[in-house]
């Protein structure tokens, strides 16, 4: 596992208002590092096209995962 994953953060969608075909309600999505993103309130993550892409931040509520269910769910780099 690498340093970035051991420090994955992750959100929880919940607003997928007229981005349904890119976020599912209620589905836990992991953050990708991006300071860009971050300065313009947007949270990067992988959408349901599989590509990643900077949401605004209000669309989700972060959650701490227990760390054998992070460590799980950390994508890989």
């Amino acid at each position: 596992m690498t340093e970035e994953n051991s420090n994955a953060q992750f959100v929880v969608c919940i607003n997928n208002s007229e981005t349904e075909a890119s976020l599912k309600f209620g589905k836990i999505y992991q953050v990708i590092p991006d300071a860009n993103a971050e300065i313009e309130g947007l949270i990067r993550i992988i959408d349901e096209s599989g590509e990643d892409y900077g949401f605004a931040a209000s669309r989700f509520y972060p959650v701490q995962l227990p760390a054998q269910l992070e460590r799980m769910l950390s994508i890989s780099r």
